[in-house]
Order: C-alpha cells, then structure tokens, then sequence
C-alpha cells in the first residue's frame, strides 16, 4: 500500500465530538495512514541520521475523558519509544499538517539541545528556512515563524529549555489542510524528505 496524502475527512476526524467517537474517526481514517507513511520513511531516515529509526504511531492510551486534538507519526532511533528521545513528526491538528523535529519534556537531551540552541543561535538563524515555525508546547497548535525569531529569541527559548521544566523545543513546516501538497501523497513525502533534511542539523545538535 503506497501514502495516498490526507484529505477533509482525516483533519475533519479531529472535531468529532467526544472521547471514543473521535478515537473510532482517528483510527479508521488517519491511523492507517499514519503507519503506511511511517513504514515509508524508515529508509530514508535511517539513511539520514546514520542509525536505524523506528517509526511510532500515537495511541493516545492514556487518554479518558478528552479527545485528542492531534495526533501523529514519531521517529526516533529505538523501537522502544520515542519521547524520551529527539525525534521527527509528522501530525495533523484539525487546521494543519506539521513536519517537525522536536525535544519535548521528557527528554534528557533537553539541556544538550538547549546548549546547542545557545551556542549555535546565530548558525541556527540563517540555516532554518523564513518559512518555518517554533514551538515551546507539542500540546498547542500555534507557533512562532522562524522569520520573526532573531538570535537573541532563539537564545532565550534555550534558556527556558535549560530551566522550565515543562517547556520544550519544536520545529519545523507547516502545512494548512488545503494545501495542494497535503492531498498528494508522493508530493507530501517529497516534501517531509526535503523538511527532515533542512531539520538534520538540529536533530543532530540535540545529541
């Protein structure tokens, strides 16, 4: 089964209302897809980061009362999991598609990247696109554009990395649900390829 892309129905399977209602919408229409475009990448990015990378399908097990409001594909370098781990991801919120390389909380490697974050703002500056986006919480759909993050931004998100416990570093595109690109499948791989490329120098930096 070769990546189709997503369409209205998968981002719409994120409004449902209700807890088991939009699970049962996630899994019969993004899960699937999810797994397929995972299992599709595994040897470019394995390639890419010079380890084998596992690619990890959000369950959202933990979750009882509220629906998830996105939900995605992580890769990381073991099969065991990914969160604890840099890692990339592609996700869906209901408004978007998101390519990202991310550290979240429950990473050790937080204070390493924080580090590189800090030393290497300047770099970081002129090598990530205008077009890209941070953000300091995977929970939430927003984000800041590279474009409008300087140096000194850049240094101050590593010092709440190294400081705030629950913050966390992501970055990477973004894609509205009617992009063009979004709904076809070999574009979008084309384009998580090229992302993920870009993002290889902050993955790295993180270890």
């Amino acid at each position: 089964m070769s990546f189709e892309g997503f369409t209205t129905q998968d981002f719409d399977a994120l409004t449902v209302p209700g807890l088991e209602p939009r699970m049962e919408a996630i899994i019969s229409n993004i899960r699937p897809k999810l797994e397929t475009l995972g299992t599709e990448l595994v040897p470019f990015l394995s390639a890419l980061c010079g380890e084998e990378m596992f690619p990890h399908v959000a369950k959202h097990a933990r979750r009882t009362v509220n629906p998830p409001n996105d939900t995605w594909v992580a890769w990381a370098a073991s099969k065991r999991g990914y969160k604890a781990l840099p890692h990339f991801q592609v996700g869906m919120f209901s408004t978007h598609l998101f390519i990202i390389f991310a550290v979240i909380y429950e990473s050790p490697n937080k204070a390493v990247f924080a580090h590189y974050l800090d030393k290497q703002a300047a770099q970081i500056k002129k090598m990530i696109p205008d077009g890209f986006y941070w953000s300091l919480d995977h929970m939430s759909p927003d984000g800041t554009p590279h474009r409008e993050a300087d140096t000194k931004q850049l240094k101050t998100w590593a010092g709440q990395l190294r400081t705030v416990k629950k913050s966390e570093a992501l970055c990477g595109l973004r894609l509205e649900r009617n992009d063009p690109i979004v709904s076809d499948g070999t574009k979008l791989i084309h384009t998580v390829e090229e992302t993920f490329q870009t993002l290889l120098p902050l993955y790295k930096g993180a270890f």
